[in-house]
């Protein structure tokens, strides 16, 4: 699928809140324990058992009108609207369920929204304490890529975690394979997922000083072992890749997941369509150790990519274009990792009720090493973005909700952010 292109600003958004929602397993479990829930539910995975579409599939309109009947009535069960947690125990299987229920309730995978439970949390924790990970990024002269693996290996979690995916990620499997892949890439996702952001994303997204740029680069680019766990023999084409991408439900979640939380959007003063760079960055990281994983390109800028091209796409070109640019010149995911290496909190964001979007998005035809080891792979990060820009609009928004805390007032508007960005504030809920 292809990002978003069509958004709708609007301050009168209603967003369902998750405080009474199921992960899909216990509201699978809760459903089969309901005689009549469960009977819909048998007759929905009948509907779409062995078949990656919908139930216009089914032969005959009695089938049909079966199949309709149990759809609409498992949207008043807890399945509907169910979701995961990242990294949870039956997360597998969580991921089966919601898929199972997405592609029947929705009728095609057109339109793909995040499996996964909102975080609703912002970076302010973390960034205050990146400094402290990786010395003072915008001015220091030192590698804080070297020094965020360094405060990894004091963290007995992260040291742990982190030899585990450095021992298959750089074991050679054989003179024709570098490695095994499927258990770096797994090692990989267990890191990102167990791992204390403060930690993970300090040596994923840390930021590199001017006058270090390209040892300092290089070493945030090898922090995820890339000759093992993002290159290959050759490039496969990126819409290809996303096909099979899709056809694993870890892979196809992340890369959902991804798309809903680094939705770039101009207007925003973040950058951001979701105004949450937390949300991003944890996107971001979550598809590291799938088919989809990224990594940073070398460049002077930030910009990475999944390990494809766009050779091959024939009348595809223009979709796949769209597929990449969505990872290498995606304001909202530099913004975020930039505001994160920087120690600074760019947004200072509450958490708000998002831009409301209405999508159209089109989809392609169907051993371990020691301490010093562990230190040869890790690397960091710079953007090209004015640093007062973003401070400064934020301030304005902090002001503005403070404002409105004070007297009371409706939904406060700042018309043009003098960062030449259109800005809609919305004012706290009541």
């Amino acid at each position: 699928f292809i990002p978003p292109t069509d958004v709708l600003w609007s301050a009168d958004v209603h967003v369902l809140s998750g405080a009474n929602r199921l992960d899909c397993v216990k509201a699978s479990e809760q459903c089969l324990k309901e005689q009549g829930c469960s009977s819909k539910y048998r007759t929905m995975r009948q509907c779409v058992a062995g078949k990656e579409s919908n139930f216009s599939m089914v032969s005959g309109l009695e089938a049909k009108d079966e199949c309709r009947i149990a759809m609409d009535a498992l949207k008043q069960s807890p399945l509907y609207n169910c979701r995961c947690k990242r990294g949870m125990k039956k997360e597998k299987n969580c991921l089966r369920i919601y898929w199972s229920i997405y592609q029947s309730l929705q009728g095609n995978d057109l339109l793909e929204d995040s499996p996964y439970e909102p975080v609703n949390n912002r970076l302010s924790d973390i960034f205050r304490l990146a400094p402290i990970i990786s010395g003072e990024p915008a001015v220091t002269k030192e590698n804080n890529c070297l020094n965020a693996a360094k405060a990894c290996n004091l963290n007995d979690t992260c040291k742990k975690y982190r030899s585990a995916y450095i021992s298959p990620c750089t074991s050679r499997v054989s003179t024709a394979e570098v490695c095994n892949k499927r258990k770096c890439h797994k090692a990989l996702r267990q890191f990102f997922d167990k791992v204390p952001p403060k930690h993970s994303y300090g040596m994923l997204f840390c930021s590199c000083p001017p006058v270090d740029q390209s040892a300092c680069s290089e070493r945030r680019r090898q922090t995820i072992v890339p000759v093992c766990s993002y290159e290959d023999k050759e490039k496969p084409n990126c819409l290809s890749l996303q096909v099979l991408c899709k056809t694993n439900y870890i892979c196809r979640s992340r890369l959902a997941d991804f798309f809903t939380n680094c939705q770039p959007e101009q207007r925003s003063v973040s950058g951001c369509l979701k105004e949450n760079y937390a949300d991003c960055l944890l996107s971001y990281s979550g598809l590291i150790g799938t088919v989809m994983t990224p990594n940073y390109l070398r460049s002077t800028q930030i910009s990475v990519s999944p390990w494809c091209d766009c050779s091959s796409s024939g009348n595809n070109k223009e979709e796949c274009d769209k597929f990449v640019e969505f990872f290498t010149n995606n304001t909202c995911l530099r913004n975020a990792i930039q505001a994160f290496g920087n120690g600074t909190d760019v947004g200072v964001w509450q958490p708000m009720t998002p831009v409301q979007t209405t999508t159209s998005t089109t989809t392609p035809s169907n051993k371990a090493k020691s301490s010093n080891s562990l230190d040869s792979y890790t690397h960091s990060n710079e953007i090209n973005t004015p640093d007062e820009v973003y401070p400064f609009c934020s301030n304005l928004q902090v002001w503005f909700q403070s404002a409105w805390i004070t007297k009371h007032a409706q939904n406060t508007h700042l018309s043009k952010c003098p960062c030449g960005q259109l800005a809609t504030l919305r004012a706290p809920p009541p």
